[in-house]
């Protein structure tokens, strides 16, 4: 199997746990690859591995990968979706901070994921993603999120307006200073912050929710995945920040944006006895009550 490592950065506490991961890749008879600006830094300290292979974009990426490993916390995870894209490369989460939604398999149990991968013990969870479209071909060929986009206000203090038209129908203005679309996958994001709902991956939802809303009587609104939405913002600004995941935009007020489902999904490993719920649990505290 060619596995193929993404960081973000590359920090010295990580080395003695991907000591690990490399020592039970080898054992296993895996190779592994990195990303060409991370390869000589790992060199200089594990020169035993001087065949490791390299990527330097999603299509080297794709070519050498069966699994993708995050190494990191949930913005390496995102970062890995612009490799993965729609080649249908399953991906692994290994957290190496404190709270992961996505990258949820601790350092501490690297053998034991790699072993239930040998052994085939685990199962896909598919998470579908959205798209962006808009005259001014924003974000290029990476107009696609795991988690959510944004449209926020830039500079001024002052409130936006931002209309929202829902399966060719009108929704509301939201007088607001931003507004998050997600997907099931993003509600446990900036959207939870946000007093946003926890959706399961699976459903085929999005989820509509204003950030720090004018009128109090406004809430998060749940719609299928299959409606388009329409987006279009007023305000004091000339320019407002729109987001994508991780990479953001500045975009003018006459811009009109169009979300819906992207037309591919990510394949996200899931071990049998460490599932979303108990990512929830884990992560939210729940069941620290005395009375449970």
């Amino acid at each position: 199997m060619r596995v193929s490592l993404i960081f973000s950065v590359l920090k010295t506490e990580y080395y003695p746990h991907l000591k690990d991961v490399f020592d039970v890749a080898l054992e296993l008879g895996w190779t592994i690859n990195l990303e060409t600006m991370y390869k000589f830094q790992m060199l200089e300290h594990f020169p035993e591995l001087e065949s490791i292979g390299e990527f330097n974009d999603y299509k080297s990426f794709q070519e050498n990968t069966d699994l993708a490993l995050s190494v990191g916390g949930d913005g390496t995870f995102l970062k890995s979706v612009l490799f993965i894209r729609d080649s249908g490369i399953p991906v692994l989460g290994l957290n190496m901070g404190r709270l992961g939604f996505l990258a949820n398999i601790s350092k501490e149990r690297i053998k034991e994921a790699f072993l239930k991968l040998k052994n085939e013990e685990y199962t896909f969870n598919e998470r579908s993603l959205l798209k962006i479209d808009s005259e001014e071909g924003l974000f290029g060929d990476e107009n696609f999120a795991l988690n959510e986009l944004t449209l926020h206000k830039k500079d001024s203090a002052s409130m936006i307006s931002i209309e929202v038209d829902v399966n060719n129908e009108y929704l509301n203005t939201y007088w607001a200073d931003g507004l998050i679309i997600s997907t099931p996958t993003g509600s446990t994001a900036y959207s939870l912050s946000c007093g946003g709902p926890i959706i399961t991956p699976g459903c085929q939802v999005h989820i509509i929710t204003p950030v720090a809303p004018h009128n109090l009587n406004v809430r998060p609104v749940v719609i299928p995945d299959n409606f388009p939405i329409k987006v279009s913002a007023e305000g004091r600004d000339s320019t407002y920040l729109l987001t994508l995941d991780s990479r953001s935009e500045f975009i003018s007020h006459d811009c009109v944006l169009y979300i819906s489902k992207a037309d591919f999904t990510v394949k996200v490993i899931e071990f049998d006895d460490y599932t979303f719920l108990d990512t929830i649990r884990d992560k939210l505290l729940w069941g620290l009550d005395k009375r449970n």
